[in-house]
């Protein structure tokens, strides 16, 4: 949600209850304006101001639109963006990860619809819930939460929209237009996460990026693009003969653009000469009236979460995959069941984690996660924006001292042992 500003864009009824009556063919050319913005690679902020564009019509909403972006492998907010509100107040972050509250991204994203109203989580009376106070201070009443989840599953971002008091509520169709948009913005999201550390490395073996040319000419590319490219099967930088496996992803990238399909994403996985897994991406280029493509190739590599968190916390290989699904919100059962182990070993594994990071319950170790390798991120994404530096997805990967490589949580937890909320498990 965002804080009250000078220049408010106040939410006016639309003519004719404008956001009741939209006729289903202007929701739909609405909808296939933001499948190809999702197809395109480029800076994150660019296509979240677009899609904001698009979803004024379909979706009025109070001023601007809370955008995220999530790491799919924790479900942890790496992102966020709202013009007018450049910081995200840590009231905002202490009501989600240490609250026990309804809307929270997390529980939404583990939904099977993947969208949730604050109203409709509280049986039509908000009034109880900390984040509706804080919402209505802020200038909002309504609050709508989605989960932006590609068609295979992953969440790549969430997306929060807002109405003041006495407007009418977010309606059905409105809900369903948001669940039809959301995979095209996590594929947009994701793309543009990739483009940005394809152009602006942050570590060894970034994401490469091509640019070709109708007749398959090379027209730009990254520098570490070569890597990928002698890597890859029949590739070979040197002599310029582009491996198979990129050509193929191109062309089904330029086929779909002018088929019936044209936010289909071209994709394709592939074993190295070195022997890891790649990832290609493809994606037509609107920008120009020759048609051109680009194609994006990152390693197929596990999270990041996963490394840091052995790295951080000397966690073992089990507890660490048990932590990942702590973070992610599973109940015991439901780890229990996903690491096919009884529910009295998770409670067994999960002392020892409380124990090796310095907690006491699941709500302090995922307050702990976030606060240490996850709100860095999301700070140095607030400052990247203001410079127009693309946008970092995942924890930080290095640690700036000593205290943080310990994940000291005392350096940076919004409450004081006496006065955080009770958490809602101790250890189960």
């Amino acid at each position: 949600m965002h804080r009250r500003h000078t220049n408010k864009v106040v939410f006016g009824r639309p003519p004719a209850c404008h956001h009741r009556r939209m006729r289903e063919d202007a929701r739909t050319r609405a909808l296939d304006k933001i499948s190809r913005l999702g197809t395109e690679p480029g800076s994150l902020v660019t296509f979240w101001d677009q899609a904001t564009e698009v979803l004024q019509s379909a979706v009025p909403h109070y001023t601007f639109p809370c955008w995220y972006t999530i790491d799919p492998a924790s479900l942890l907010i790496t992102s966020h963006y709202n013009p007018f509100m450049p910081e995200l107040p840590p009231d905002s972050l202490a009501l989600e990860y240490y609250s026990d509250d309804v809307n929270q991204i997390v529980d939404v994203a583990r939904t099977e619809s993947g969208i949730s109203t604050l109203h409709e989580a509280m049986n039509g009376d908000p009034s109880g819930s900390p984040r509706w106070q804080a919402n209505v201070e802020m200038g909002g009443d309504q609050e709508m939460v989605a989960a932006l989840r590609t068609k295979t599953g992953e969440v790549w971002g969430a997306l929060g929209l807002y109405r003041e008091t006495g407007q009418p509520m977010f309606d059905a169709a409105e809900k369903r237009f948001v669940q039809e948009a959301a995979p095209h913005l996590a594929e947009g999201a994701r793309k543009s996460l990739l483009f940005g550390e394809a152009v602006d490395p942050e570590g060894p073996h970034p994401p490469g990026l091509l640019v070709l040319t109708s007749d398959w000419q090379v027209e730009s590319s990254t520098p570490g693009v070569d890597h990928w490219l002698d890597d890859l099967p029949d590739g070979d930088a040197d002599t310029g003969q582009l491996p198979s496996v990129v050509l193929a992803v191109a062309g089904r990238a330029l086929r779909n653009a002018h088929g019936e399909h044209p936010a289909e994403v071209a994709m394709a996985r592939v074993l190295t000469r070195s022997g890891t897994w790649v990832v290609l991406h493809g994606a037509a280029l609107q920008s120009r009236s020759e048609p051109r493509v680009a194609v994006i190739v990152e390693p197929a590599h596990p999270a990041r979460i996963i490394s840091l968190l052995m790295a951080a916390y000397g966690l073992t290989e089990r507890e660490r995959d048990l932590t990942r699904l702590v973070l992610q919100g599973c109940s015991t059962a439901e780890i229990a069941a996903d690491l096919v182990v009884s529910p009295h070993t998770v409670q067994q594994h999960l002392k020892s984690i409380f124990d090796k990071t310095g907690v006491r319950s699941r709500r302090d170790l995922v307050g702990k996660v976030f606060f240490t390798h996850y709100e860095p991120r999301l700070r140095d994404n607030e400052r990247r924006i203001q410079v127009v530096k693309p946008l970092r997805g995942g924890p930080v990967r290095t640690f700036p001292d000593p205290a943080q490589q310990l994940g000291v949580l005392s350096l940076v937890r919004p409450y004081d042992e006496d006065t955080r909320p009770a958490a809602r498990e101790s250890s189960g």
